[in-house]
């Protein structure tokens, strides 16, 4: 009969230090691209207090982002990607995202007034709807 082992395998552990880093470095240039204000990035990372915001923002390496921050940047790079496959002009994938959309999804608003109603739910929607817009998983 096989014994249990003592010390079973572990699966390697993401370094989230790295991936906090990683995340915030790629989420102020992406704020840059789509001429975000603080105040729309604060909301999109979840409403972090101010001063929490502007130190992730002036030391990204330093921080150790939580379940839900982490989530919420997965989304926004993925929207940001998906954005450059469907339209391959900067300029119009970063004009995209503020434009009124007839979308039942937008109900006429821009993606990113509903990116802005602040629940990781509407950063997956959104996500969601450009994923399958490009043919892919939804």
């Amino acid at each position: 009969m096989p014994r249990a082992q003592a010390n079973p395998p572990t699966r390697a552990q993401p370094d989230l230090k790295a991936m906090s880093a990683a995340g915030l470095r790629a989420f102020f240039n992406i704020a840059r691209d789509w001429a975000l204000s603080t105040e729309q990035q604060i909301v999109l990372l979840g409403s972090p207090g101010r001063s929490t915001f502007f130190k992730w923002r002036a030391a990204p390496d330093k921080a150790q982002l939580g379940h839900d921050t982490l989530e919420r940047l997965s989304y926004l790079l993925g929207i940001y990607k998906a954005l450059q496959i469907l339209l391959p002009d900067p300029a119009a994938a970063d004009a995209w995202l503020k434009k009124a959309n007839s979308a039942p999804l937008f109900g006429g608003g821009s993606a990113l007034d509903r990116m802005l109603c602040g629940n990781v739910g509407d950063l997956f929607v959104v996500r969601q709807y450009l994923d399958a817009a490009r043919g892919g998983w939804a």
